[in-house]
């Protein structure tokens, strides 16, 4: 008997002991290859369910082994996508929590593998592993980058443009959703229409036409200065996430905004009475769970916001709502005390990640409601810690900053594993510091990038105040064992993130701003800089990409776009 002919016995049974199993749903399956007979072939079965969501969708992993003599079927082995990840509470000494605010369950939220429904950049980094700081790919012929367009922005008492982190939203909005909305008629029309969207340090938040610069509708007046990254819904639906920075004007917290007409639909206080913390700001940028309606977020007042939305979109009404009901993980630590979550926290499942101004990294169970492992970060860590799931297992990227350590100090970057917050490796880097009434903090300020493509091998970080006081550095570091693969130094600083984008062949490039204005465009591959274009002042913060056209603010009241050639 053949071994191409053994296989198609082996596909037919296989298909018949699913169909037994599972006989009420829908399979859809993968021809098995003849070519793979001498390998172990892999076949997953998606079985969907009815109309419920990915929550609840099925993956049976049947695996084929083949020995010289025979084929070997192993037991079928049902791996459910939605399940959540089965935790036990941290036993450490240093840590003492509660659970305050409304009693409620979010066994439903887990977080899949997909996070947006829309196309685009629609939180910081993109999703909820916060590694997708750019969509789609980009045609590089010239290799520079060229300036499209340019706005100017009104000040507040922290100037205007942006800050950091600072990171724009990119949309592409389905057409039922883009007529809704208070867009200017002619967008409403164009098919090729894609918004950005910069909330700025002037308490505004504005939106333009990527292509042309254009407003593409009416600012919404925030009032408050805005440091960080809004958050658009990854449902499509027309809502959107801001935090506010600095207190200026009115009510002081994170709010909620009805894209259709521009108003508020719900504030959230900062300055929360159940806080053990009294700073109000909210610099991290939202992730929303659509299947399960649920925003998570984190607060400098210290504490963990796990928010049921209760959406009511009527898209025949043309009408949108949300009454929100908040839980809150608050908890102490009987070292270094300093409370304030400044990143955006990650997800992996139910499982949420987040860093604090003490430097304790944390994991949190939303499902059980408890906290499951926590570790030192060294100092202060402000920087978005970023994920990657390697098999079934997450891996988490940090650094910290030079700031409790004071005007000296050592950066680590670390992979920890997301599961059991066991630190892989540690690279460490010598920083500066500048503290005091006004900070400027040296270290890693910048999220990693999680390299893709021809460069999956690899994370991208970059140091602020590295070895000189003005100085810094981009390195790429091995996944595996932290080796540095090539650094490259620079002569002015970075706090903004570096941002990577790729051809469609896989070659990567790099977007690195920096505190002279600059915005570099680097191979990736050697950390060559290949083109330096100059804007007006400070970046400070992070820039979200489009098929190559870039969104970027400067301290000095400017957004820009940019395009890469």
């Amino acid at each position: 008997m053949s071994k191409t002919f053994q296989l198609f016995i082996v596909h037919i049974l296989i298909m018949l002991s699913v169909m037994f199993l599972h006989k009420d749903n829908q399979i859809a399956t993968t021809a098995i290859n003849p070519q793979m007979s001498a390998k172990k072939i892999i076949q997953v079965f998606k079985l969907e369910k009815g109309k419920k969501s990915s929550v609840s969708q099925k993956t049976t992993k049947v695996i084929i082994e083949e020995s010289k003599e025979e084929i070997k079927v192993s037991p079928t082995e049902v791996i459910e996508e939605g399940k959540t990840v089965s935790t036990k509470k941290t036993e450490s000494k240093i840590l003492t929590y509660d659970i305050v605010g409304k009693k409620q369950s979010f066994d439903d939220t887990v977080f899949s593998d997909k996070y947006t429904e829309i196309d685009g950049v629609l939180t910081f980094r993109g999703n909820q592993y916060r590694s997708a700081p750019s969509y789609g790919t980009v045609d590089i012929t010239e290799e520079t980058i060229i300036k499209n367009w340019e706005f100017t922005t009104s000040t507040s008492s922290w100037g205007g443009g942006a800050g950091w982190t600072g990171q724009p939203a990119i949309v592409k909005w389905p057409e039922e959703i883009k007529k809704m909305m208070n867009l200017k008629p002619k967008y409403k029309q164009d098919k090729y229409f894609i918004e950005a969207i910069y909330a700025s340090l002037d308490g505004n938040v504005y939106f333009f036409d990527l292509r042309t610069g254009q407003e593409s509708r009416e600012k919404i007046k925030i009032g408050n200065p805005i440091k960080g990254s809004i958050s658009v819904d990854p449902r499509g639906y027309p809502l959107l996430y801001v935090g506010e920075g600095i207190p200026e004007k009115g009510a002081f917290g994170f709010g909620i905004y009805n894209l259709l007409d521009g108003k508020q639909l719900y504030h959230i206080k900062g300055n929360d009475k159940n806080a053990y913390r009294g700073w109000g700001a909210f610099d991290s940028s939202a992730l929303i769970h659509g299947e399960s309606d649920t925003l998570v977020l984190g607060g400098e007042n210290g504490m963990l916001y796990l928010v049921s939305l209760n959406t009511k979109f009527d898209k025949e009404k043309k009408t949108i709502s949300v009454e929100p009901e908040i839980t809150n993980y608050r908890y102490k630590t009987s070292k270094r005390k300093l409370l304030g979550i400044e990143n955006s926290v990650a997800a992996y499942k139910n499982l949420i990640y987040f860093a604090d101004n003490s430097g304790y990294i944390q994991c949190f169970d939303m499902s059980k409601q408890h906290p499951v492992w926590i570790i030192d970060g060294k100092d202060d860590t402000d920087a978005t810690l970023v994920l990657e799931v390697e098999g079934d297992t997450p891996y988490l990227y940090s650094g910290n900053e030079v700031d409790i350590q004071g005007t000296k100090g050592i950066s680590e970057v670390k992979k920890i594993n997301g599961l059991t917050g066991k630190i892989i490796w540690i690279k460490s880097f010598e920083c500066q510091s500048q503290i005091g009434e006004h900070p400027v903090n040296g270290g890693m300020l910048g999220t990693p990038i999680i390299g893709k493509e021809k460069i999956s091998d690899r994370i991208i970080i970059n140091m602020a105040r590295y070895m000189t006081f003005s100085g810094g550095l981009i390195s790429a570091l091995d996944k595996k064992t932290g080796d540095i693969l090539w650094q490259t130094e620079m002569k002015n600083y970075p706090w903004s993130s570096p941002v990577d984008v790729y051809t469609k062949d896989g070659k990567a490039y790099i977007i690195q701003c920096n505190s002279a204005g600059e915005v570099n465009l680097i191979n990736a591959e050697n950390g060559d800089i290949l083109h330096t274009i100059k804007l007006n002042a400070n970046i400070e913060s992070s820039p979200a990409i489009y098929k190559g056209f870039i969104v970027i603010a400067t301290r000095g009241q400017k957004i820009y776009g940019l395009k890469i050639k």
